[in-house]
């Protein structure tokens, strides 16, 4: 079987964690006769240094990129030495990860100097991590006995120029990777490549959005014709919610495409929201499994839902969100109002999380991120100046520190009284529901509360479609 395993940054980022991630190969490649490719982050910690010191130079200090570098050299230096110790493997090793470092700190002194740090730019920045891992991951499986090689995704992954969240180019990562790919995969040597970068046509580097190297694995899964693609984490698979709010949360044996996609979009940490997209289109297998205990079964997510006696399987939340409202008497039965407010938004580009609008048609409300919400405003009001001005539209406003909630499942579709028992158990427990809205699919009920009460909403939904029961 070809398996596409992608390790994450707590996976990759200690010792024990490479020692688990050599077991995991060698039992997949001794014991199950797989042929792998593995997909690797950079380790715990190092792109938020390297994102970060990229930011404090544009702000005036470059001494954060030199006690980056420091860091981040340490971290590698201990990591290389405990698995291939005082070897000429390690010395080119770490000149290599040397080098890149070098590169790290003279563009934040060109940052500096310039005051000026470019999206373009950051990219290039913030997959540094993973062109210092994929190298060191690929020497300690070779000293383990696994013969590794690693790949830059640069060579692979053909994106638009988005950067910051760029977008694959189907057709010509596919070709890239099977022709860089297949001649290894015959020699029987596992590439490692770097997740969460790719690069334009021109070869310029760009970055798939945080939290990308899920879907660098989906990505080339595809590429591939993978038989399943294999995320290993730190969690036992997708959890029916946050165990830190709620204990008793487990694990959820089976999800469908589109409830992990409600699930990520929503909060959900675990898998990135574009990575199941690639996956879906072929019916490739995706499993999320835990690094650090192997032989759990995790959460295997396929086409089919089963849903078993379960209506709702999962709650997910999504912080430091803000409820924007465009109401007025002027709405009413005028077409377009809708279509300009969001072609507005658009411009800013900012990312919709969701949207509810009454059949009277006189206010429509929709929630973004805080962060986005005043450039938000600004453009939606600069759009409608002139119905403002008119008092056809109020000013427009926006409700901060709300929680958007959602509660997933497919079990859900058609099964009457689950709205009814959802907002019966918040109006016992006296949890206000600002806004509501539910997509046709019936996977997905979203809700937007007070964020001071979002923890005890999560309980209190977990409690009531006993989620704590498998």
């Amino acid at each position: 079987m070809r398996v596409v395993m992608k390790f994450g940054g707590t996976s990759v980022g200690s010792i024990q964690a490479l020692q688990q991630v050599i077991n995991i190969l060698t039992k997949a490649r001794q014991q199950e006769n797989h042929e792998v490719v593995v997909v690797v982050s950079a380790m715990s910690g190092v792109t938020d240094r390297l994102l970060t010191a990229a930011h404090r130079a544009e702000a005036g200090d470059e001494d954060v990129a030199h006690e980056a570098r420091v860091e981040i050299e340490e971290k590698h230096a201990n990591a290389s030495l405990q698995f291939l110790g005082d070897t000429p493997t390690r010395n080119e090793l770490m000149s290599q990860i040397t080098a890149l470092l070098n590169e790290f700190e003279a563009l934040c002194h060109g940052i500096h100097v310039l005051g000026e740090l470019t999206p373009r730019a950051l990219d290039v920045i913030g997959g540094l991590g993973e062109r210092m891992n994929a190298p060191q991951v690929a020497a300690v499986l070779t000293n383990a006995g696994i013969a590794a090689q690693a790949v830059d995704a640069t060579e692979l992954i053909v994106t638009d120029n988005r950067f910051g969240s760029s977008v694959p180019l189907i057709d010509e990562t596919a070709q890239k990777s099977q022709t860089r790919l297949q001649p290894l995969l015959a020699q029987s040597i596992v590439p490692v490549v770097t997740g969460y970068i790719g690069a334009t046509l021109d070869g310029i580097p760009t970055t798939l959005g945080r939290g990308g190297s899920d879907y660098s694995a989906t990505i080339i899964g595809r590429a591939l014709a993978a038989d399943e693609v294999w995320i290993w984490t730190d969690v036992n698979g997708v959890m029916t919610t946050d165990p830190r709010i709620v204990p008793e949360a487990h694990p959820i044996a089976h999800l469908s495409y589109a409830e992990i996609s409600e699930l990520s979009y929503f909060g959900a940490k675990v898998l990135h929201s574009q990575a199941i997209r690639p996956a879906r289109r072929v019916g490739m297998p995706v499993r999320i499994l835990n690094t650090f205990e192997p032989d759990h079964p995790g959460t295997l997510i396929t086409g089919d839902a089963q849903d078993g006696n379960k209506t709702v399987k999962a709650v997910s939340a999504i912080k430091n969100m803000s409820l924007v409202t465009v109401a007025g008497p002027g709405m009413v039965g005028i077409p377009g109002v809708a279509g300009r407010t969001f072609t507005a938004v658009a411009r800013t580009d900012t990312s919709v999380m969701m949207i509810s609008q009454a059949s009277s048609e006189q206010a429509i409300c929709f929630v973004v991120p805080t962060q986005d919400v005043g450039r938000v405003i600004r453009s939606v009001e600069t759009e409608m100046i002139r119905e403002i001005e008119r008092r056809d539209l109020d000013r427009i406003r926006s409700e901060d520190n709300t929680v958007v909630l959602a509660v997933v499942g497919s079990g859900m579709k058609g099964t009457p009284g689950v709205s009814g028992r959802l907002f019966g158990a918040l109006g016992r427990n006296k949890i206000n529901v600002i806004a509501i809205a539910q997509g046709s699919s019936e996977f997905n009920i979203s809700l937007v509360i007070a964020q001071g009460d979002a923890e005890r909403a999560v309980q209190v939904i977990h409690k009531e479609f006993e989620l704590e029961k498998p």
